[in-house]
């Protein structure tokens, strides 16, 4: 990552208004006792001496420039879970829809780690010892200013891509997406299943599924609120029916035909739109 961007994004007052998940991480960073450390920390990252920051699979590298005329190699990494405690995640995830649909939009659920509580550990370090760090720097203290100086842009990188935190906790975002993905069929097979059995208690037979066309239409549950939006018609749709050609047979006593056809469609679809909304709103009040 080149030296502009880590300069730029950072800023001389800090990292502004933020996602919950880096406001976490920069209290974690303000709980180290040595603030005079900190302060230099936070002027080695404002100013520029982070020359470059990378992720290799669960492992942060860095470089930062001190007083040396090579700049110095930082490393930082936390504990990973191994894939039987990534199983209990994934399958805690996938079972609650609003975690999932969070994550698939890009998104990190503030009760995230209730997922993580059925193994035991944590996705966020309860403390900085739990960061582990090296420095290639004569100090022997640790974090040194120069690794305190990742922790500050590690917060301007989970701004970014809150997905780093799992990748540094042995799930890179792909897997960890890909994977939720595949336990949300599973689940959701298992559920149409059950619902299916018990609302036809005279037969099992998954044969009459198909012989009666009111069961694929049927959903029994109570939808999540939060994962139900009611929008109106937007003009962006509307306008499709006008960019698109119709398969109209063409009149030449009527020439206009077409566009009068296209015009009482899109009314018909306002009217019939609003009337839905009017509707769907009287419903969920």
């Amino acid at each position: 990552m080149k030296n502009e961007k880590l300069t730029t994004a950072i800023g001389k007052e800090g990292l502004g208004e933020q996602s919950w998940w880096v406001e976490q991480w920069m209290q974690l960073i303000n709980t180290y006792r040595f603030k005079k450390r900190l302060e230099r920390a936070w002027i080695y990252a404002r100013e520029g001496n982070v020359s470059s920051i990378r992720f290799e699979g669960r492992r942060v590298h860095a470089r930062v420039q001190g007083t040396e005329k090579d700049p110095y190699k930082v490393k930082l990494w936390l504990d990973i879970l191994d894939d039987e405690d990534w199983a209990y995640v994934i399958e805690a995830l996938a079972k609650k829809a609003k975690w999932s649909a969070l994550l698939l939009a890009g998104t990190m659920p503030k009760d995230i780690e209730k997922a993580f509580a059925t193994t035991g550990k944590r996705l966020f370090p309860f403390n900085l010892q739990e960061v582990k760090s090296e420095c290639s720097c004569p100090d022997k203290a640790n974090p040194c200013k120069h690794i305190s100086a990742i922790y500050y842009l590690m917060g301007d990188q989970f701004k970014e891509d809150p997905f780093i935190l799992f990748q540094l906790r042995g799930r890179d975002k792909n897997t960890l997406l890909s994977n939720l993905i595949k336990k949300r069929s599973l689940l959701n097979q298992t559920e149409l299943q059950n619902n299916y059995i018990r609302n036809n208690k005279k037969t099992s037979d998954s044969k009459s599924l198909k012989r009666d066309p009111e069961l694929w239409w049927s959903y029994q549950e109570t939808l999540d609120d939060d994962l139900v939006v009611i929008t109106p018609l937007t003009e962006e749709t509307l306008e499709t029916f006008t960019t698109e050609e119709f398969p109209l047979a063409q009149n030449p006593k009527f020439p206009n035909s077409h566009n009068t056809f296209i015009k009482n469609l899109i009314s018909h679809g306002q009217t019939k739109a609003q009337q839905a909304m009017i509707k769907a709103m009287s419903i969920q009040n």
